[in-house]
């Protein structure tokens, strides 16, 4: 036989091998639409998980949530407090973060900080705490295998933290060092005096560090302010991993065990609500950059606010969907003024939170960029949403839904958040039914309500007299011309740039 009939021959039994497959996949082929959006798919059906189902409670009163799983040997402990940077005396203020990361950095009272990390690292177990704006925590993860030795080690560092005063001093001095860089950055400017003109600086959302009020902070502070809040009658605790859920509990009751409220019980107040809202008006703050940094904003709603929801559909579609979002479309894709440009709502659990959007853009091109922000907050008050947008929108947060419980560990810490801050028990079950009920005229009615483009408080860091004037003189179409005298009549307030280390208003000389 020729090598040309072996060859024959050969792709003859291969098209006779390949035949049934061919057509299976003809089939396939033939039951895929012609269309892609034809295609169908199966409803997404989920439901969420009952906080109540993963709750127990130790002896001492102390909720523990519990999600056990037997994949891969290790364990991560969570220990959650209600209290943080509120409770600090303002004269204090940086104490409840420099508390925060000392707990993991100082030692303990009979271990010291660098005996603790090598045992840390030897037993492969990562821990960590922190003391935040108004909750504070501490957790561990490790191998099953070592859980013993990491865990009795973590409950020594959550109850005895030793502050090392060698580990101290290189984090204020750190702290101090980090400071002078504030003004380097535009953002951080902006951030800074935005937090200080929205919420006050008598507020602690609003109050920042100095090296004063960092140099006064002693040991016996940290000390005291740790107290305060990591106790257990404060505690929440989550346990996820490779664990049998009884022995945990065992476990969890021994370390607990003899460790006391501090005087007086230990009860935990609500953070303050802010006492000043910011007046509307332009606000400015010199500094010699090429792109103009913008804040606006004004009061905005609470977490639990019936209207919550509502809200959230409206401002995804107005500026919090990224690129699908109005404002992103209309300031990025089609004028090309910002990389980014974004609005939020920023609710807080225990009083109102902010409305805010943003963004950084040409000086010259800011109140064009301004202006749009503007039309768009008030199209979305005076014009019903399109159906595409409003199902883009709902079908974005019912789809993502799941996500919230993609994972033990998150679901565990989402129980805990919502056990801390007192979120209603059906919240999660009923979350997408009220969703689906949003219509468009919901989202302009709260788009009316919530929604105030005459009352916002407007903050620019940047060259401001090329910011103030505009395009007026340079834009090819006269109709995207503008400057900062289309807002509040171009009356603006200057703000003083800040010194890094004493927050005292620096001299233009």
């Amino acid at each position: 036989m020729t090598a040309r009939s072996r060859l024959r021959s050969f792709l003859a039994g291969a098209s006779l091998l390949l035949a049934p497959t061919s057509l299976a996949c003809a089939g396939v082929a033939a039951a895929i639409p012609a269309r892609p959006e034809k295609i169908e798919f199966k409803p997404l059906v989920f439901e969420p998980p009952a906080a109540s189902d993963f709750r127990r409670t130790l002896s001492s009163g102390v909720p523990v949530y519990m999600a056990p799983s037997h994949e891969f040997p290790l364990l991560t402990i969570t220990f959650s407090f209600k209290g943080g940077a509120y409770l600090e005396p303002a004269e204090k203020t940086g104490l409840a973060a420099m508390t925060g990361a000392m707990i993991r950095r100082g030692g303990t009272t009979t271990v010291s900080a660098q005996d603790m990390d090598e045992k840390f690292d030897f037993l492969a177990a990562n821990a960590g705490a922190f003391i935040g704006g108004t909750s504070s925590g501490a957790s561990l993860n490790c191998l099953k295998s070592n859980f013993d030795e990491a865990f009795a080690l973590f409950m020594d560092m959550v109850r005895n933290p030793g502050f090392q005063e060698d580990k101290v001093k290189i984090y204020r001095d750190e702290t101090i060092e980090n400071m002078k860089q504030r003004n380097d950055d535009a953002d951080s400017i902006a951030s800074r005096e935005w937090s200080a003109l929205f919420w006050g600086r008598d507020h602690f959302e609003g109050r920042v560090p100095t090296r004063a009020t960092i140099e006064s902070i002693s040991i016996e502070d940290m000390r005291a302010f740790h107290r305060s809040i990591f106790h257990p009658g404060n505690l929440i605790i989550g346990v996820t991993g490779d664990f049998e859920p009884a022995d945990m509990m065992e476990v969890l009751e021994k370390a607990l065990a003899g460790w006391e409220l501090p005087p007086g019980g230990g009860t935990i107040p609500d953070p303050p609500a802010p006492t000043e809202t910011p007046a509307p008006g332009i606000r400015y703050i010199e500094k010699d950059i090429p792109q103009g940094k913008v804040l606006i904003g004004h009061k905005g709603i609470r977490r639990d606010d019936p209207d919550a929801i509502p809200v959230e559909i409206m401002n995804d579609i107005l500026g919090g969907g990224g690129f699908t979002s109005r404002i992103m479309s209309r300031v990025r894709s089609d004028e090309g003024l910002a990389y980014g440009a974004y609005s939020m709502f920023g609710n807080r659990v225990y009083y109102p939170g902010e409305f805010r959007a943003g963004f950084a853009s040409k000086n010259s091109t800011v109140a064009q960029a301004l202006k749009i922000v503007f039309e768009e907050m008030e199209r979305i008050r005076t014009e019903p949403v399109s159906e595409v947008e409003l199902e883009t929108s709902t079908n974005q947060l019912i789809e993502t839904f799941p996500r919230r419980f993609e994972s033990k560990p998150a679901m565990v810490n989402l129980f805990i958040d919502d056990e801390r801050t007192n979120r209603p028990a059906d919240f999660w079950k009923t979350y997408r039914d009220r969703v689906r009920a949003v219509t468009a005229a919901d989202v302009q009615r709260v788009a009316q309500t919530y929604l105030s483009p005459g009352n916002v408080a407007i903050l620019v860091v940047g060259r401001w007299q090329e910011i103030y004037e505009g395009n007026v003189a340079t834009a090819a179409d006269p109709s995207k011309a503008a400057s900062m005298r289309d807002f509040f009549d171009g009356v603006a307030t200057e703000l003083p740039l800040r010194d890094p280390l004493t927050q005292e208003p620096l001299s233009k000389e």
